[in-house]
């Protein structure tokens, strides 16, 4: 709501005054990155899915993993591309929180499924003896089944207290919306919207704490065993470079975010602002798909027609 009473229902993206010139280009780029997401996460759900050798925990998590890949860019390729089509760069203050939503609890649902994978291989190198036992069947539903609940629950909360707050602006910076952007343009900060996001940001970053924490223990505990190495080499490794991907991808647009300088070219804002959105979801699926060998010749064998 603006001051002269008008309810504010539609917002402009603001970050495509730079990219006008080079609109055809940046299109075909973006949607063949798009299409790259989809090749590359695709194959190992769908293999991981009708293989009943693959139905392992390491694997279900794993399936999980591009499927929350496809989920979040889902949120956001699709309008960039109509956006890149269209002179007017507009979206409603609904479709904003959608977007918003979206994207905030894909990243959210990330940490969690690496935070289960982490215990995952904690109990497979650390426990083995027991490993079956603990990583059963219905243990394992329960960790994906929160590992999806929790994020959206603790998103949907932060959405919800964004849609009540009046709005006194209509221009987001970006390409894209996000909570934090919409809440900025809020006429006045509720305790509420700034409790919840604290809350959120605290609890995942203890999931990152808590990813680093377990794999320093295991790097420790396989410099003992020739055995333990191996396993730590084929299986942790990967996890290891999709949390360290996320991150650092996470931390150019948070601290852009909150430090950035406005003097940077629009075009390298807008780069920093999408890395979460481009790098993880195609290089974690290549990452598993080259390192783990039976993820690897699974997909050869379907895409040469030789499965049992």
């Amino acid at each position: 709501m603006t001051n002269n009473g008008t309810v504010i229902t539609v917002l402009t993206l603001s970050g495509f005054g730079g990219i006008t010139n080079y609109r055809g280009t940046l299109f075909a780029f973006t949607l063949l990155c798009y299409c790259v997401i989809w090749l590359v996460n695709v194959p190992i759900i769908v293999t991981v899915i009708v293989d009943k050798s693959l139905h392992e925990p390491m694997y279900i998590f794993l399936c999980n993993m591009c499927i929350n890949g496809l989920y979040g860019t889902a949120g956001f390729y699709p309008k960039f591309l109509m956006d890149l089509l269209s002179t007017t760069h507009v979206i409603s203050s609904t479709g904003c929180l959608l977007q918003g939503f979206v994207l905030h609890s894909s990243v959210c649902a990330d940490f969690s499924i690496l935070v289960v994978m982490a215990f995952d291989r904690y109990v497979a190198i650390c426990r083995p003896l027991v490993y079956h036992s603990v990583m059963t069947t219905q243990r394992v539903c329960v960790f994906v089944f929160f590992a999806w609940l929790v994020p959206i629950y603790l998103v949907s909360i932060g959405t919800i207290t964004t849609s009540r707050s009046k709005l006194c602006g209509s221009h987001i910076p970006k390409i894209y919306c996000i909570n934090f952007l919409m809440g900025k343009l809020a006429c006045s900060a509720s305790m509420a919207s700034i409790i919840i996001p604290a809350f959120n940001y605290t609890f995942y970053f203890l999931h990152a704490v808590s990813i680093v924490w377990s794999y320093i223990y295991l790097i420790r505990k396989c410099l003992l065993s020739k055995e333990n190495r191996s396993k730590f080499m084929q299986t942790c490794l990967p996890h290891i470079w999709c949390l360290i991907t996320l991150v650092v991808c996470l931390m150019f647009d948070l601290l852009y975010m909150r430090f950035g300088s406005k003097k940077l070219p629009e075009s390298v804002q807008n780069f920093m602002s999408i890395e979460f959105l481009l790098i993880p979801p195609i290089i974690n699926p290549l990452i598993y798909g080259l390192k783990l060998t039976k993820i690897r010749n699974r997909i050869m064998q379907f895409l040469c027609g030789k499965h049992r």
